[in-house]
């Protein structure tokens, strides 16, 4: 079969976003070839099926893949895709799961005929239900755009965002997101410990609260504002803990804060 897709790096967001378009149904495995250099991460690709290649040399001659997908760190983005720089003729569309990485960069390494797709994935996107957010530059045809969209949505849900500047916002909201997430359950753990609870029923119910109410807010037609509002009794004992995180905007303000200072930070990775 042709090669339809090329996976250039496949580490843990490589991995398991290919594992879920294999899962899907979206791509077969004899369509991917999958480029790493360490060969027990490769031995991984080569479990699920896929070809592989430990450098982009051994991709054949006469390959014209749809997708090159860039799934390596920000700091051998360069190097990394130089080696696919022959793609760059238009026929190949690049997508980048890199952060901090503006399309100019994918731009100025494969020239200005490149149909270049930025992504911004999250970690939940080894389980099938990331948020994933993408950016296209101009050169990106509207069957290019569906096809990823399709691909991605096999790890989550797929958003659109028509200004590259708003990337670094997305970054700090839902690419370093989950990390918020799993503090407050461990902040909550250890509020649940000192109120007396045992180290393992504390972590389940911490756990389970913020996995079940997030559920619920995704599933329900309520807004999460009137969702709270059902949950808290005048007086009582939600209005009571309500009444310190809600007191003067406190946590509001707070991820407000945090927000901003992974905005900015991405802003200083992509320069």
């Amino acid at each position: 079969m042709t090669i339809r897709l090329v996976l250039a790096g496949c580490g843990n967001m490589g991995y398991a976003m290919l594992s879920g378009w294999l899962k899907s149904g979206k791509l077969a495995p004899s369509a991917v070839l999958v480029v790493e250099p360490n060969a027990e991460l490769r031995d991984r690709a080569v479990a699920l099926g896929c070809g592989s290649a430990a450098d982009a040399g051994a991709i054949p001659a006469d390959a014209v893949p749809d997708l090159v997908v860039i799934a390596v760190k920000p700091q051998v983005i360069r190097d990394v895709t130089a080696a696919y720089k022959r793609f760059g003729d238009g026929r190949t569309t690049f997508v980048s799961i890199a952060a901090g990485t503006p399309s100019a960069t994918f731009e100025d390494i494969l020239g200005n005929r490149a149909p270049v797709v930025r992504c911004m994935p999250n970690t939940p996107a080894a389980i099938g239900k990331g948020m994933m957010v993408v950016f296209s530059n101009p050169l990106v045809s509207a069957d290019a755009k569906r096809f990823v969209a399709d691909l991605l949505s096999a790890s989550g849900e797929v958003a659109t965002i028509d200004d590259e500047g708003l990337m670094d916002a997305v970054t700090a909201v839902s690419g370093s997101g989950p990390a918020y997430i799993f503090h407050f359950i461990e902040a909550l753990t250890v509020a649940a410990e000192k109120a007396g609870l045992p180290a393992a029923t504390a972590r389940l119910l911490a756990m389970q609260t913020v996995y079940g109410a997030a559920s619920l807010a995704a599933e329900s037609r309520e807004d999460p504002a009137m969702l709270r509002k059902q949950v808290t009794s005048p007086n009582g004992t939600t209005a009571a803990a309500l009444g310190v995180l809600m007191g003067d905007d406190r946590l509001t303000n707070l991820l407000t804060q945090a927000v901003e200072a992974a905005r900015l930070r991405s802003i200083e990775l992509g320069k």
